[in-house]
């Protein structure tokens, strides 16, 4: 016998592949190509449309609109997807768009997210796990957002930046150029103000690689020689430095993109 809970003013599309134990509240929507995954709950007046997969307790509130046409005047129509993981929290009047041709087809988002109020997500964005977006953050098309990051309130992500695995962009930041794992970003022009080292610590990352970050940080953001020269250095001198290398990996991929620079006295505290 299934358990799906399904409240009597929802309209559900037959062909929507609602997982065990899911939950569809009043007055929701759910589109014909949709697939719930176990647990799922649509608290109220929450719209699920397009190639949407969502995985397994995730809770979405009311007026969320999940998976309808991105706002890019490049998109088609064509029969692009969204996919977003398990154990997230969305919350009232949260948008997430699907992908384009132009950026891969597909928008993904990780697994135990939390997209406070009035946050938007994006064409194209990939998002990764554990990532916190508060109220009225905005991630342009294309973006990728790595695990652990979190943005303060009313942040702006310009399309196609890419932010590092476990930085803080702080409250009213319009960001415009890449931020290095671990940093810690502000302002509008968003500038490095440093490293992240609150999240470091309350993530238990080990005293002595927090240490050599710190040292490697100052040195890559100094004004001797060039960036690439001191990247290079940073590289040899902290070979056995994880984040570190996951720092100089980093702005070698970048490839000459924009990256999000210290503000005048930034020295990694």
């Amino acid at each position: 016998m299934s358990t799906v809970k399904i409240h009597p003013s929802a309209l559900v599309n037959p062909n929507a592949k609602l997982g065990e134990g899911s939950i569809i509240g009043p007055f929701c929507i759910v589109g014909e190509k949709v697939e719930l995954g176990a647990g799922v709950e649509l608290v109220s007046h929450v719209v699920v449309e397009g190639n949407t997969k969502i995985g397994s307790n995730t809770k979405i509130l009311p007026f969320a609109s999940i998976g309808h046409e991105p706002q890019d005047l490049k998109y088609h129509g064509e029969d692009s997807w969204l996919t977003i993981g398990e154990n997230c929290t969305i919350r009232e009047s949260v948008t997430i768009n699907p992908g384009t041709t132009g950026g891969g087809m597909k928008t993904v988002i990780g697994d135990n997210c939390l997209f406070m109020a009035n946050s938007h997500v994006a064409h194209d964005c990939l998002v990764g796990n554990n990532v916190v977006l508060a109220n009225y953050v905005g991630i342009a098309g294309h973006a990728v957002i790595e695990d652990f990051v979190t943005f303060g309130g009313i942040c702006v992500v310009y399309q196609f930046v890419h932010v590092g695995a476990h930085a803080f962009v702080g409250a009213h930041s319009m960001v415009d150029g890449d931020v290095i794992p671990y940093g810690m970003a502000v302002g509008n022009r968003a500038k490095l103000g440093g490293l992240n080292l609150v999240g470091l610590k309350r993530r238990k990352f080990d005293r002595e690689e927090i240490h050599a970050l710190r040292t490697a940080y100052r040195m890559i953001f100094s004004s001797a020689g060039t960036l690439r020269e001191r990247i290079n250095d940073a590289s040899e001198m902290f070979q056995d430095s994880t984040l570190v290398q996951d720092v100089v990996g980093f702005l070698r991929e970048a490839k000459g993109r924009t990256i999000c620079q210290p503000r005048n006295g930034s020295n990694g505290h």
